[in-house]
């Protein structure tokens, strides 16, 4: 039995080596800890109430996140993803406004797809660096919200364009719809991305497009996909966001294109592409969402907020050239 003792040890300190190796337990571990950190700062921090609150703060940054994730894990960027989503509610609540709620969701669903598909094009058919490809189309894109909305605000009546900001009760948690619908979200993008061959591809042409090439992988077609899945994924933020907030502010929404960026980097997603995962960007976002709340709870000014998200965002991309080295 005494010789079998140290061969237990062994096996118990390589099960843990093997845990603390697994992409998703740095975020996990972070999360855990700022929930603890911020619950023993103040009682009404872990109430249910204040929780549901973090994840529906949560909602518009989570769903852009998705299609951020799918973009970087091909090794790219999205400065522009926040801006689309932007323009969409825009052009969501003023063609509703005018033309009826039916002709409004198409709308935006064209011009949100467009840009989306804009991007690809531009990334894939004529290899442009999606860093400059993506700001260029920020830029734009920011300007043209502007114009469309004349730098006025459309609000937004009660009915389906604000469905998902209605409540609803969990399991005895209280959520709204736009929560549900952001789980949604993860869960497809989980599927695709670990249960189909084009979420395989996807994976294969971030970790090295050469490669992919030469095993046959029509690397084109999955970039292409991302960016035209990323608009896609923008007018489910453009609606959640008018769930959130029943008013389309052309000014809403600034940091998010480097919020998801944040989310995804943070989530373990690695920014040179081909490893990471929806659901370490989902809890990414959670610690980003955790960390805001809490730090408002203590009573710590917004700038200092920001001072230590960009501590954390440099501190998990440290981590992640560090795994790589380690790796290579």
């Amino acid at each position: 039995m005494t010789a079998t003792l140290p061969a237990e040890r062994a096996s118990r300190r390589t099960d843990v080596a093997r845990l603390i190796r697994e992409p998703l337990f740095g975020p996990l571990l972070a999360l855990v800890v700022a929930l603890i950190v911020f619950s023993s700062l103040t009682d009404s921090f872990m109430t249910a109430r204040n929780l549901s609150l973090v994840l529906q703060q949560s909602v518009v940054v989570g769903i852009l996140a998705v299609g951020q994730t799918l973009i970087i894990l091909t090794a790219g960027i999205d400065l522009s993803i926040g801006a689309v989503a932007v323009l969409g509610t825009i052009v969501l609540a003023k063609t509703a406004g005018t033309e009826g709620v039916l002709i409004g969701v198409l709308t935006t669903v064209v011009v949100c797809l467009g840009l989306g598909a804009l991007n690809g094009a531009l990334v894939t058919v004529l290899r442009l660096p999606p860093f400059i490809v993506t700001l260029g189309v920020f830029t734009a894109v920011a300007a043209a919200t502007q114009l469309v909305a004349g730098s006025t605000t459309f609000p937004v009546e009660a009915g389906p364009l604000t469905v998902l900001g209605k409540p609803l009760t969990v399991f005895g948690f209280p959520t709204t719809w736009g929560v549900v619908v952001m789980l949604l979200v993860y869960l497809v993008a989980w599927y695709v991305l670990t249960q189909t061959s084009g979420g395989r591809h996807v994976y294969a042409v971030g970790g090295n497009r050469n490669a992919a090439q030469l095993t046959g992988i029509p690397t084109a077609r999955p970039l292409f996909a991302v960016y035209l899945l990323t608009g896609a994924i923008a007018v489910v933020a453009a609606w959640a966001a008018l769930g959130r907030i029943p008013n389309a502010d052309p000014n809403a929404y600034q940091n998010a294109n480097l919020e998801t960026i944040t989310a995804v980097v943070i989530g373990g997603t690695s920014l040179f592409g081909g490893r990471g995962s929806v659901v370490g960007t989902l809890i990414g976002t959670l610690i980003v969402g955790v960390l805001r709340n809490g730090l408002t709870q203590a009573g710590v000014d917004n700038l200092y907020q920001n001072i230590a998200t960009g501590i954390l965002v440099i501190l998990a991309v440290a981590l992640d050239q560090f795994a790589r080295r380690r790796n290579s």
